[in-house]
């Protein structure tokens, strides 16, 4: 059998144990399907004294993680430190500099600075990977650029974060509200101790840019991703989407857009939405990811399993290494860095959709007719409209409608119209129909 594949990890969390401990149960596997041994020389984490699930005495430790891709006897160093800059960007770069392939979990790496590390990557001739970065264990990168590469993508989306989708998930089966949610996620480990990284969006942003370049072979664009995230959904909307025949999930969704004008442009977004029934989305429960893409040849490809943990991470990470030790490399994005294209951001308010719409207002005369009045006056036509009292609200009362299809800035318009109305309480909250 060929020489082993010398591989040191940078990070000894979650995933770094879980690849340690994939590494040492399937090594004889993983070697056969290798096609040579894939072995451990040197590791690197933030504190050494740490406790840990994993016997790290065989391996030789390195308190400058950056060196570890300087080293003579590594081949590939996997980063699993995160971040987007600091130690983890650093090691990065250290390692492709020095002719040495770089294995990556860390998406906000990827979608700040993926277009360097893979231009750095391109020119040392080494592999940059990266599926574990988006979706954990679910191979939906490799089915991109390899199992669906002759197909033109229409759109891409879905489900892409599984603390958001565990804390919609569980309001929508207990009936329970956010916070109260969200504190019992935190406790069983679905949500960090700070969690606005997942539930304002920002994660599943970071994955949507990754899988919008690699779609469609464009340059990662991260921040020109619209971004809303769940903290303002109510158990109420929950309640409400069900009886129209929906569920909520938070979607990130990307497409190439002309606008009409024969220019394309790229749409990104991660707002929540209202799932019909019938749709694959709605039946991802708990702390699931799922991917959609749509092929002009292949349809519908529906790419489902566990988005996070240190199994399905790790898998993720030891797949990649053994494309390395098997020489499969090819372009970080699918095409190298200077063919993929520098699209400009999608104008949305020529859109059409369908929207839902809540509002939060003092329960007096004339609100409903100020609500409807805005609509009219900005072009929206109301499919149907529901007025709700709340428990405890002292008096404040719920007003959600569904549009019909029409163009969102629409709505904007409407909801500009009632800026500063005193009849509401709060801001108002819009998602769109997915599929509309």
């Amino acid at each position: 059998m060929a020489e082993p594949l010398r591989i040191a990890l940078a990070g000894l969390g979650t995933v770094g144990a879980g690849v340690i401990r994939l590494v040492e149960a399937n090594a004889a596997l993983i070697a056969r399907r290798a096609g040579r041994p894939i072995q451990i020389v040197a590791i690197s984490a933030r504190d050494r004294s740490k406790r840990r699930s994993v016997d790290i005495t065989p391996y030789t430790w390195e308190d400058d993680m950056v060196i570890l891709g300087e080293r003579p006897d590594v081949d590939v160093v996997v980063e699993l430190v995160g971040g987007s800059d600091g130690s983890a960007l650093a090691c990065a770069r250290t390692t492709i500099e020095a002719g040495k392939a770089l294995v990556t979990a860390n998406k906000a790496m990827i979608a700040h600075h993926g277009l360097e590390l893979a231009s750095k990557a391109e020119v040392a001739k080494v592999p940059l990977k990266f599926e574990a970065a988006v979706a954990g264990g679910i191979p939906v990168i490799k089915g991109l650029r390899e199992g669906a590469a002759a197909n033109e993508f229409e759109r891409v989306y879905g489900i892409l974060n599984g603390t958001c989708n565990y804390i919609l998930s569980t309001m929508e089966d207990t009936g329970r509200d956010f916070a109260d949610v969200l504190a019992e996620a935190q406790a069983k480990g679905y949500a960090e101790a700070d969690p606005a990284f997942d539930i304002e969006g920002t994660d599943a942003a970071h994955k949507l840019s990754i899988l919008a370049a690699i779609a469609f072979g464009t340059a990662v664009d991260f921040r020109s991703v619209e971004t809303t995230g769940i903290t303002r959904i109510l158990a109420a909307d929950i309640a409400q989407a069900r009886t129209l025949g929906y569920v909520i999930r938070l979607i990130g969704m990307s497409e190439t857009d002309t606008n009409g004008d024969g220019v394309e442009r790229l749409f990104q977004r991660v707002q929540p939405h209202l799932v019909p029934f019938d749709h694959p989305l709605a039946h991802v429960d708990g702390a699931t990811n799922a991917v959609v893409a749509e092929g002009n040849f292949s349809g519908r490809l529906l790419f489902q399993g566990a988005g996070a943990g240190d199994g399905p991470t790790a898998s993720a990470v030891v797949a990649d290494l053994i494309d390395i030790a098997r020489g499969e490399a090819g372009p970080a994005f699918s095409v190298p860095v200077e063919e993929l294209v520098k699209m400009e951001a999608a104008h949305t308010g020529h859109r059409r959709s369908r929207s839902y719409v809540r509002f939060l207002v003092a329960d007096r005369p004339g609100v409903l007719a100020e609500i409807t009045a805005a609509m009219r006056d900005a072009g929206v036509s109301i499919e149907s409209l529901i007025q709700t009292g709340r428990a405890d609200s002292g008096g404040e009362v719920l007003v959600s409608l569904v549009t019909h299809e029409g163009p969102e800035s629409a709505v904007s318009e409407a909801l500009r119209l009632l800026e500063g109305s005193a009849s509401l309480t709060q801001p108002p909250l819009v998602m769109h129909l997915l599929g509309s």
